[in-house]
């Protein structure tokens, strides 16, 4: 095999489901994930969409390397996930996933910065590197004006971008969205879609987890997860998405 270690999991997609089921044990047993096969390419912005219940929570958790599935074979950036111990698994999830969640998860006692370099230290990054990517990370997401203020002097938007900052700042392949505008009013809400948009184009891999129809649309491809079964549809963006 030719080429670099970067250079080789640049050629991988980022998530490749092979089979990939949870099934909790009973009785009676939970097929919560029915085995399924799914791919995000690199570069990709996919959203997957059901109704409560359906399994959205189930697969979110398996991306993100926060539950083992039963069955089948996950390969993240080419990686089987299934051979790796724990503490591997956790470092993997560090440096290759970064979460954004529909509550915020900011420390209110410390500043923007102070909140964003907070994945580095639980990434293992050296001290002398933290403080310049935090700063880099809140520039990419447009409040490198704010790194002083305290999350309580922020709106809503404005700490979702935070959290997103936070998210970026390990440089990771895969940006893994829960609900990311669950909580904010509808211009915030179109703000952060407009930011994951901008990644996106910038050419970062984007999975939003939703179950809002109009999130949806500003993805490129839908994954629908109805009764734990799994499908996937191409959808380009609408001009009124846009």
């Amino acid at each position: 095999m030719t080429g670099t270690v970067a250079e080789r999991a640049a050629a991988d997609p980022v998530i490749e489901f092979r089979g990939i089921g949870l099934t909790y044990p009973g009785p009676p047993p939970v097929a919560a994930l029915r085995p399924c096969d799914l791919t995000v390419e690199r570069g990709e912005f996919v959203a997957v969409v059901g109704p409560s219940g359906s399994g959205k929570s189930t697969f979110l958790n398996i991306a993100g390397l926060l539950d083992t599935p039963t069955s089948g074979m996950y390969l993240l950036d080419g990686v089987d996930t299934g051979t790796l111990r724990d503490a591997d698994r956790t470092a993997l999830r560090g440096l290759r996933i970064g979460f954004v969640f529909q509550t915020f998860h900011l420390l209110p006692q410390r500043s923007t910065l102070e909140n964003v370099k907070l994945a580095l230290v639980y990434s293992g990054f050296p001290r002398r590197e933290r403080t310049a990517r935090a700063r880099e990370a809140l520039e990419q997401v447009g409040l490198g004006h704010r790194i002083e203020a305290l999350p309580t002097r922020l709106s809503g938007g404005e700490r979702q971008r935070v959290a997103i900052a936070r998210a970026l700042v390990t440089q990771p392949s895969l940006l893994l969205c829960d609900e990311p505008t669950g909580n904010l009013d509808t211009a915030n809400a179109d703000s952060v879609l407009a930011l994951l948009e901008e990644l996106h184009a910038d050419g970062m891999t984007v999975l939003v987890i939703t179950h809002d129809p109009l999130v949806a649309a500003r993805a490129r491809r839908t994954v629908t997860i109805r009764d734990g079964v799994l499908s996937v549809s191409d959808t380009e963006m609408s001009e009124v998405a846009r």
